[in-house]
C-alpha cells in the first residue's frame, strides 16, 4: 500500500482514512495503553516498551520477527527483532503500525478532551500547548497528566 508512511507526514484525516484498511488487511494487530501512572512509575521509554510488549501478546499469532521504530527495545517473547530508527518512514508494517498507534491515542485524546474540555486535549494530541499550559496553571493537573512530567516551566522568584 503505496499510501503507508511515516505517520507524522500523513494528515490527521489521512491516517484515519487508512486505519480501516489497515485493520482489514494486517495478518494481525493489537493496540495496547499504558496509563500515566505506570509511565510515572517505569518512564516513557519502558511504557512504550511495555505497550509493544503488551501489544505482540495480544496478536492472534505469534510474529517471527518484529520491526520496531527506533533504537530501543527489549526481548518479548524470544522473538527475533530489530530496531529501526525512522523506521516508519522505512517500512510499512512500522508505519502502519504508527498510525494504529497515533489514531488510537487521538481517540483517547479526544474522549478525555470531554471529560475535561478546559485542557483542548483534542488539540494538542499530548504534546503541550500554551493554551493547555495555561490550563493547568488556572485549573491544575488532572488524573490524566503524567506527574512525572515537567508540567509548567519553573519561575524565577526572587528574594527581597
Amino acid at each position: 500500500m503505496s499510501e503507508l508512511n511515516d505517520s507524522k507526514k500523513l494528515s490527521r484525516k489521512r491516517r484515519y482514512e487508512l486505519r480501516p484498511i489497515i485493520e482489514k488487511e494486517a495478518i494481525s494487530f493489537h493496540v495496547s495503553h499504558v496509563m500515566m501512572e505506570k509511565i510515572d512509575e517505569i518512564n516513557i521509554l519502558n511504557a512504550s516498551i511495555l505497550a509493544m510488549h503488551q501489544s505482540i501478546k495480544g496478536l492472534e499469532s505469534k510474529p517471527d520477527h518484529i520491526a520496531v521504530d527506533g533504537n530501543r527495545f527489549k526481548p518479548c517473547n524470544e522473538i527475533p527483532y530489530t530496531t529501526v530508527i525512522k523506521g516508519d518512514g522505512k517500512y510499512l508494517n512500522i508505519a502502519a503500525a504508527s498510525i494504529l498507534a497515533k489514531t488510537y491515542r487521538d481517540d483517547f485524546m479526544e474522549k478525555i478532551s470531554r471529560e475535561f474540555p478546559n485542557y483542548d486535549w483534542h488539540k494538542n494530541q499530548g504534546y503541550p500547548t500554551v493554551a493547555h499550559r495555561q490550563a493547568i496553571k488556572k485549573f491544575g493537573s488532572t488524573k490524566y497528566h503524567r506527574k512525572s512530567f515537567k508540567l509548567l516551566p519553573d519561575q524565577l522568584s526572587l528574594d527581597l
